[in-house]
């Protein structure tokens, strides 16, 4: 590929631009919602059990419709389903901040999920296509700046809607920038259709073991530790084994287009980025759940103030990541990524103190420091993806590492929150201190970001086509 093919062109930004404001909405929405829990169950007279899952419903839906979303561009075309996903996702926002009980809260948030599903791996597909594995690294780290900032960012959102506007604006304010995002892209996605397969078929079995068997599998560990196993839980846990088990079975050996290409982690890059997004999806979904909540508990802040306490974790994101970008082009993946989770887990250390309460100056330069650790991480972590596979695989790609992305979202989550849930009984019930409760939780969020090492290491050390 001669030069003019690696370069950057303004067309080339402006198309990543546009396509990343999907992006960045879906990821706003999986941690803008945590500052805002107590809110909505005053409104809407809800107990905290019903309120929660509006965090947890929205993820699970996401994780449902995400692996539609390979087969869907491949039938419709990128365009089609992209503007159709920002649409639905702007419509059941605009419900959902009009919702009149926990109930149809809950349903419009579903019905959002289905959007965010879609539009996040719909539109990562078409930018890798249009960029090619050469420019990948460079573009990712450009574009993707707001989009590892925005659940990071999700809860200083959230903390300001809640104070200033009320928590029905978590939700509003996805209407008109998605409105934006509808225009701009009509202008300036080319159309895909040569690129569309009109006589591509739906893999029904698929259809009917992968979204139900990750759906089963994320409610069954999201119960897990609640006051112990009940009947509701262990079908829902076999039931969810059983059928990703068929799906294995049948993936492996359809002729069809299977609806999550299994047969992509066969290549030893593809398996290693996506055990490493899965493990990091679990690492930095679990924590946004935890920090806001520590602010609250263990510091004493108001929401809103939580919510500004988690700026300088963003603010280390935005800094790095297009620099991150630029660094793995040259240098590989491989120490980019390990430099990134090794600050990631030096910004955590300070939450396991168990003595005095850290002061905020302290807790603010490890946020930083892990911020800028996560934004290093998520350039070569996307790029190590696409570079594994041709121009063709990329929406499958897409489609399998956002699945895996919010899967370990989901169950790091749900560990991390029977995790507290029981050091707060315990410390409760043997004069313990809520500090010393999110200290133990802290340790297993470590943990979390620690294993992410190992996938991490066994990156290629240099950059495609220099080694």
């Amino acid at each position: 590929m001669n030069t003019s093919d690696e370069r950057l062109d303004p067309a080339l930004i402006k198309l990543g631009g546009v396509l990343i404001l999907g992006a960045v909405l879906a990821q706003l929405d999986t941690t803008i919602v945590n500052v805002g829990m107590g809110a909505m169950a005053d409104g809407l007279d809800e107990s905290m059990t019903t309120v929660q899952w509006v965090s947890t419903g929205y993820l699970l839906t996401v994780a449902f419709v995400a692996p539609l979303s390979g087969w869907l561009h491949r039938r419709f075309g990128g365009k089609r389903v992209w503007l159709a996903a920002v649409a639905l996702f702007v419509a059941a926002s605009a419900l959902s901040g009009l919702a009149w009980s926990g109930s149809s809260l809950i349903a419009f948030r579903l019905l959002q999920g289905v959007g965010g599903g879609l539009m996040q791996p719909v539109g990562q597909a078409l930018v890798a296509r249009h960029a090619g594995p050469k420019r990948i690294g460079r573009l990712v780290g450009i574009i993707t700046v707001p989009v590892s900032v925005a659940p990071i960012l999700g809860p200083v959102i959230g903390g300001l809607l809640v104070q200033w506007a009320g928590w029905r604006w978590l939700f509003l304010v996805n209407v008109p920038v998605g409105l934006i995002a509808l225009v701009l892209a009509a202008r300036i996605v080319p159309a895909d259709k040569a690129e569309r397969d009109t006589a591509v078929r739906p893999d029904g079995l698929g259809l009917m073991l992968l979204p139900p068997g990750l759906a089963a599998l994320v409610y069954g560990l999201a119960q897990f530790g609640r006051g112990g196993v009940d009947l509701t839980q262990a079908v829902a846990l076999v039931g969810g084994f059983a059928f990703l088990a068929g799906y294995v079975f049948h993936a492996l050996r359809t002729a069809r287009t299977p609806l999550l290409d299994l047969r992509l982690f066969a290549g030893r890059g593809f398996a290693l980025a996506g055990v490493n997004t899965f493990l990091l999806g679990a690492a930095l979904y679990s924590s946004m759940l935890l920090l806001p909540l520590y602010f609250m508990q263990v510091q004493g802040t108001s929401a809103l103030h939580a919510g500004l306490l988690l700026a300088p974790q963003a603010l280390g994101s935005a800094l790095i990541t297009p620099t991150a970008g630029r660094l793995t082009d040259r240098h590989g993946p491989r120490n980019v990524v390990l430099v990134g989770i090794g600050l990631t887990v030096a910004g955590t250390v300070p939450f396991v103190m168990t003595g005095d309460r850290p002061p905020e100056l302290l807790l603010t330069a490890a946020l930083f420091v892990r911020g800028v650790g996560l934004g290093a991480v998520v350039p070569p972590n996307v790029a190590a993806t696409y570079t594994s596979v041709d121009r063709t695989q990329a929406p499958a790609a897409t489609s399998a590492r956002t699945v895996l992305n919010r899967i370990g979202g989901s169950i790091g989550t749900a560990v991390l929150a029977v995790i507290l849930q029981n050091a707060l009984n315990d410390a409760a019930a043997h004069d313990g201190s809520v500090q010393s409760a999110y200290a133990h939780t802290f340790w297993w969020a470590l943990a979390f970001s620690a294993l992410t090492l190992i996938p991490a290491a066994l990156y290629p050390r240099h950059a495609p086509g220099k080694g």
